[in-house]
């Protein structure tokens, strides 16, 4: 199951006077990044590059910022696969130190400027949400609002027409237990909506 990160955490490493200052945290899409990457350049404009690597679905971006092609962003990006994260922002911003470090060099050093990081990050589960809608008569509307607090789920939205519509989210995990716990609760009056027939 893919994990986020809580906070964000920073590591620094010397190599071969060179100074790395990674950098993970959690992110969500690409121009939220490109924001924190221009704000990394405002408190670091002397530094000779910022390298950083988004994984977040189809934002996911691998930037190697003027170091050779593949050195820095791939790496960098390849370690959050590694560790199967999902919506989280990596950056390393790199003081040169007039010693080159070759292309193996520079990738054992973005690598490790992440991994560094990550060894003090504390992760959290990503839960995968689920949308609810169900139809009952009013008598039940008492009933399903206690059950919706004791489960833990979220309610999105009620209406009252000639029955009461719920519509609620909860995680993935707890959908089916929690529908058929209301459906014996409910003594077969609640009427479940299928997302497909959601039409609008």
């Amino acid at each position: 199951m893919p994990q986020t990160l809580r906070a964000a955490v920073s590591s620094e490493l010397i190599i071969k006077k060179s100074r790395f200052i990674g950098c993970v945290q959690p992110m969500t899409d690409r121009a939220s990044a490109q924001a924190v990457v221009d704000a990394l350049w405002r408190q670091h404009p002397s530094a000779a590059h910022i390298c950083w690597a988004l994984l977040a679905g189809g934002q996911s971006a691998a930037v190697d910022d003027g170091e050779p092609s593949g050195t820095a962003g791939r790496p960098m990006l390849d370690v959050l696969r590694h560790q199967d994260l999902e919506g989280v922002l990596a950056t390393v911003v790199r003081y040169f130190g007039g010693v080159k470090l070759g292309a193996g060099g520079l990738v054992r050093a973005y690598t490790d400027a992440v991994a560094q990081a990550l060894l003090q990050a504390e992760k959290a589960t990503i839960e995968r949400m689920q949308i609810l809608q169900c139809t009952a008569p009013y008598p039940l509307e008492g009933l399903i609002r206690r059950m919706v607090d004791a489960a833990g789920a979220e309610l999105l939205q009620v209406d009252h027409g000639s029955l009461v519509t719920f519509k609620l989210q909860m995680p993935q995990s707890a959908a089916q237990a929690f529908v058929s716990t209301l459906n014996e609760s409910g003594q077969g009056r609640i009427g479940w909506i299928k997302p497909d027939e959601l039409a609008g």
